[in-house]
């Protein structure tokens, strides 16, 4: 086969993909704005998005800021006697700039975009969803605006509580295991902290939490029929909003934070 028809035909599936999503997108936010509103979907997504996540996003954050702590001690004490003092600092800004929004899109893409996909994947599969079409009732405004606009609330709520506890972690191993002294380290983390540093964290976790919920959406809403369907339907979600999530993340890192 002439490889310049194959990969021709691979760049237009692509690009028909992304106008798809596009369209999918667009249509997901523009039924926020006109009614009818269904403010119990919403509500029971703000539940299921953001309170149900909130165990797995703050272990990981836990964990994730005590394990910066040793890390970045262990570094700094190979190389300068006076280097761990700057470990506060490291803590802090690689929690509030990039793992907390980033680690925090990850594990929510793994159970929140899945947990979508699956859902609508089946509500596919039994046609539901055409049921619903049947029924008069938008399946775009009932099914998908609620969890892209609890997406776009919620994890911003849920990396601040990731960066909390993402710090409180470095300050931990730091004051009870490496023997640091306590108000020292909180001054030095809230002298190195900015508001940038924080928004720009937020800014990533919108942005985030889009993506997961739209491609978890897009996935399931679009499966293939049977169990098979879902399932490639599920993983697919998983997969492309973590590929995502690691690329958007570079852009906006070059935006905030360009020399």
């Amino acid at each position: 086969m002439n490889p310049l028809a194959y990969t021709g035909r691979g760049v237009i599936d692509l690009f028909a993909v992304i106008g798809r999503l596009s369209v999918f997108t667009a249509q997901a936010f523009s039924h926020a704005f006109r009614p009818p509103f269904y403010p119990r979907m919403v509500r029971r997504q703000l539940w299921e998005v953001g309170y149900r996540s909130l165990p797995v996003v703050g272990l990981t954050a836990l964990f994730t800021g005590m394990v910066l702590a040793l890390q970045s001690y262990t570094g700094f004490s190979r190389f300068s006697a006076g280097g761990e003092s700057a470990i506060a600092t490291i803590v802090v800004l690689s929690i509030t700039r990039e793992l907390g929004p980033v680690l925090a899109g990850l594990m929510i893409a793994g159970r929140v975009g899945a947990s979508m996909a699956a859902e609508l994947g089946t509500m596919r599969v039994t046609e539901q969803i055409d049921a619903l079409a049947t029924l008069s009732t938008n399946p775009y405004k009932y099914l998908i605006t609620p969890r892209v606009v609890a997406g776009l609330i919620t994890v911003p709520l849920l990396v601040v509580v990731a960066d909390i506890i993402g710090v409180m972690g470095g300050y931990f191993i730091a004051v009870g295991v490496l023997g640091f002294n306590g108000s020292l380290y909180i001054r030095n983390t809230l002298g190195t902290l900015e508001t940038h540093d924080v928004l720009s964290g937020l800014l990533k976790a919108a942005v985030f939490g889009v993506i997961v919920t739209v491609l978890g959406c897009y996935h399931g809403f679009n499966s293939g029929r049977g169990a098979q369907g879902v399932g490639s339907a599920t993983t697919n979600a998983v997969v492309s909003a973590s590929i995502l999530i690691l690329l958007s993340n570079y852009f906006l890192t070059q935006v905030l934070f360009a020399p």
